[in-house]
């Protein structure tokens, strides 16, 4: 490396810093992608206006990184012109004009770890301050040096022997790490962390599934909650001003069988908002209340400040993996607004508790049980984005229905326990969608058709653009107004990962990982 490049990557190391105000901020310097969501809100949106419906015809590709890995999934992090890029025991830094790396570290995996209901993965990294934090299948918390990669500290979380594995891209607020567990399908007994920042000791652990004596224990049976599942494997989003932060939990355990788990379950398939500084549950909403459709609420919440019905609301949205369209009141968890967004068979609507009216013979069945959405969801975990300049929320959306099957569940420490599966009605009779619907009342405003069911996130910007991709590989860009296709490129792998957005010497560029490669495109 020629004595000049050593200096210049040396100097992009040097100046990562990510203080709290500065995320918090991020507003203000929409130049970073600072956190997994682009902001606390969990937005996915950049306030980037280079790229305008005018010209994002003529985006290039700028650079690529290779990984060893298939169909990632990372959403990097960009400070000060450094990107942070992870994949399954792996990190690294390059710097974000060239894609050359400045740092890596690794991670061996243990022989004997499984991966039980879900890929080998990792979605991405936190960062606070001068530290890179990263989560490992094997289940630690590893703290890094954002300008040498060098390890500071190293938490254990769980036990991966048991089913744990950690997917999830932490979430870094004011001296503390948050971090969630995947293993749902293992019958795990979810739990969100906070871990002090500067140490990795851990500070408090919120049970997703209550013990004896907790609020919501009575929804279990005899030892069911030891088994109940509820990961908590997607980031979730952080209110400063109510010092509450918002996470999405997962299925049940096990999966499609609910006559071993008679009662609704809880907190599985809810959104839960927790003190910040203690972990303590202030409210919870649940989505699918004895859910037996593996239709896990691990989607990102989306906090958004609008008027609804004639005053202004601190809310929270959300296009769940049941088919429906939420709006809570995020001070209360106070139910709002539902109404279908996607295909759904399994209930006739939601009363006015946001509960849902379940059409009987529903349930999965030894025979077998069409519904629509599959397990998969009218959406999945990947992102959904929203615009506070056109007031949409967009998201990708599986038209896809199954046949559920109830079968036998036993409960054997770290191996499968779903009770069930399906057979998903692909080929002609599924398809995708980006869809466009108005914040605060759920209705569709606009769709962009894909041939297949995506596995691929949506980001708008404020230069009137949504981004997304399809599992045929192509990455594209729509009118944000109009959903009107604009451009799109053929990246030669599926896409299962999210749009992030960010300056270049004063460019604006949009980055994707596409199977094995990370692409930046710029003008």
């Amino acid at each position: 490396m020629r004595p000049a490049l050593l200096l210049l990557c040396a100097c992009l190391a040097a100046s990562a810093q990510a203080p709290y105000e500065r995320i918090l901020n991020s507003a203000s310097q929409p130049e970073n992608w600072l956190t997994y969501s682009g902001n606390y809100q969990g937005h996915r949106f950049s306030r980037l206006r280079q790229l305008t419906p005018e010209n994002v015809s003529r985006l290039q590709v700028k650079w690529v990184y290779q990984f060893r890995n298939p169909r990632t999934e990372v959403s990097p992090l960009v400070v000060d012109g450094v990107m942070y890029l992870t994949a399954p025991q792996f990190a690294a830094a390059v710097d974000a004009r060239t894609g050359r790396n400045l740092w890596t570290w690794e991670r061996p995996l243990p022989a004997d770890l499984q991966t039980i209901g879900f890929d080998r993965t990792n979605r991405g990294a936190a960062i606070l301050d001068g530290t890179l934090y990263v989560g490992t299948l094997d289940d630690h918390l590893i703290a890094l040096d954002a300008k040498s990669g060098a390890q500071r500290w190293d938490a254990q979380v769980a036990d991966y022997r048991l089913g744990h594995c950690i997917t999830v891209a932490p979430l870094a607020i004011r001296g503390k790490v948050l971090i969630g567990i995947s293993g749902g399908e293992a019958g795990i007994r979810g739990f969100v962390d906070a871990y002090e920042a500067r140490t990795g000791r851990r500070l408090w652990r919120f049970w997703t599934i209550p013990g004896p004596g907790q609020p919501g224990h009575e929804t279990w049976r005899g030892d069911d909650w030891k088994t109940g599942g509820g990961s908590t494997w997607v980031t979730g989003s952080y209110d400063p001003e109510l010092n509450l932060v918002f996470w999405g939990v997962g299925n049940p355990g096990p999966d499609m069988n609910g006559d071993v788990r008679p009662g609704d379950n809880l907190y599985t398939c809810s959104f839960v908002a927790l003190d910040a500084d203690t972990g303590k549950l202030r409210w919870h909403f649940q989505f699918t209340p004895h859910d037996t459709h593996d239709w896990d609420s691990t989607h990102v919440p989306v906090l958004i400040d609008a008027t609804f019905a004639g005053r202004p609301r601190k809310l929270i949205a959300n296009a769940n993996r049941n088919g429906f369209y939420y709006l809570l009141d995020r001070t209360s968890g106070k139910f709002l607004l539902g109404t279908p967004y996607a295909k759904q068979t399994w209930a006739e609507g939601l009363d006015e508790r946001g509960r849902p009216r379940v059409i009987p013979n529903t349930e999965p069945s030894e025979k077998g049980t069409l519904v629509w959405p599959s397990l998969q969801g009218g959406t999945n975990w990947f992102s959904p984005s929203y615009s506070p300049e056109t007031g949409l929320f967009y998201v990708a959306v599986r038209e896809m229905g199954a046949v559920y099957y109830k079968r036998e569940a036993n409960y054997k420490p770290g191996t499968f326990f779903p009770g069930g599966g399906e057979t998903a009605l692909s080929g002609d009779r599924a398809r995708g969608a980006v869809r466009a619907l108005e914040a605060t009342t759920g209705k569709r405003v606009w769709e962009f058709l894909l041939h297949r069911p995506t596995w691929a996130g949506v980001m708008a910007t404020a230069g009137g653009l949504v981004f997304g991709g399809s599992d045929e590989g192509n990455f594209f860009a729509l009118d944000a107004r109009t959903g009107k296709p604009l451009w799109d490129f053929q990246t030669g792998g599926p896409i299962t990962a999210n749009p992030v957005s960010f300056l270049v010497d004063g460019k604006q560029c949009v980055a994707i990982a596409a199977d094995r490669v990370l692409l930046v495109f710029g003008l």
